[in-house]
């Protein structure tokens, strides 16, 4: 495999300081899915810690660093995720964090973020709007700025998962990674093609928010105008080049689901597993139902990145999946 900006022997160092609370998260067969899907589903559950997502893998090795530097202060732009996780492993090591964040977030994330001790700015537009005024707030204040994807910290952390399902599972075909700004992806997909280079990795992205796999399939950055998704958490209008140089070397694949298949999946999560997710965290599965022929007979693996939803959005959303599948 050609080299990315990751390294599998920093990626391994990362897991000796990021809190065990957030590493070796249930990884299971799900086997309640599998009649409807047609093939054989683990499943490898980040939600299962303090902040309900992924994100804190990146940010303990952010937050690590920062504190062995001596930094006081940093500052993110969030759809909600990020901006909790940094805020949790900023607490612990007695840095101030400010997270921006848009103020159409979803209310649940905010009240979280609030919750855990960061400063939180909104802005009047989108998540991009809010990258450029953490940037800009980062250069005011002179303090760290906390780009996700871009950094490698982010990514690397993330990537602590690929290690836990390539050393854990038995034997399995492809693993179904969300899309949204890399980290996920790239960290993951890296330790997967490092170690397991015959599994196939693919990338799931709304139909609602396509840059990065628009990007990916393009070979070059292709940005868009607007984003119109429920999976907040992946709704970024301007890929980073160097992240997307990072997915071409380890994507295997990259797909664009509707709406519908997303709903469908956060209700075969919550029926199925008794599991509540995050539209986000249900493209792996909506991938599936969009493309059975695909995946038929193959064990997949999908990794349930976030569980950080407002309940009445929630609610709404298993209901037209209820409708649509009647």
């Amino acid at each position: 495999m050609q080299e990315t900006r990751l390294d599998t022997a920093r990626i391994r160092a990362a897991r000796r300081v990021i809190d065990p609370v957030f590493l070796d998260t249930p990884l299971y067969r799900c086997e309640a899915l599998e009649p409807d899907l047609g093939c054989t589903v683990s499943i490898k559950l980040e939600t299962a810690n303090p902040v309900r997502s992924f994100k804190a893998r990146g940010t303990e090795v952010v937050a690590s660093l920062l504190a062995g530097h001596g930094s006081r202060a940093a500052v993110c732009a969030s759809a909600g995720n990020l901006g909790q996780a940094l805020a949790w492993s900023g607490r612990g090591r007695g840095i101030d964090v400010t997270v921006v964040a848009s103020r159409f977030a979803t209310v649940a994330k905010l009240d979280r973020i609030r919750a855990l001790g960061a400063r939180l700015e909104l802005v009047d537009g989108d998540h991009e709007m809010a990258r450029e005024r953490a940037a800009a707030i980062a250069r005011h204040d002179g303090i760290r700025l906390v780009e996700d994807s871009l950094d490698l910290e982010t990514c690397e952390g993330a990537a602590t998962i690929g290690l836990e399902l390539v050393d854990t599972v038995p034997a399995f075909d492809a693993v179904l990674i969300a899309l949204g700004g890399g980290a996920l992806a790239t960290g993951v997909g890296h330790v997967v093609k490092a170690l397991a280079p015959e599994v196939e990795v693919i990338c799931v992205q709304p139909l609602g928010a396509p840059a990065m796999t628009h990007s990916w399939r393009r070979r070059r950055v292709v940005t868009t105008d607007s984003t119109d998704t429920i999976a907040d958490g992946v709704a970024g209008r301007r890929p980073v080049p160097a992240v997307l140089d990072d997915l071409l070397l380890v994507a295997d694949d990259a797909v664009l689901v509707q709406e519908t298949s997303i709903m469908a999946g956060m209700r075969m999560f919550l029926d199925q597993a008794g599991l509540v997710v995050e539209p986000s965290a249900a493209l792996g599965i909506a991938a599936i139902l969009e493309d059975r022929d695909r995946f038929a007979g193959r064990h997949v693996v999908t990794i349930v990145c976030g569980s950080n939803v407002d309940v009445d959005a929630y609610r709404r959303w298993i209901g037209a999946a209820s409708t649509h599948r009647s």
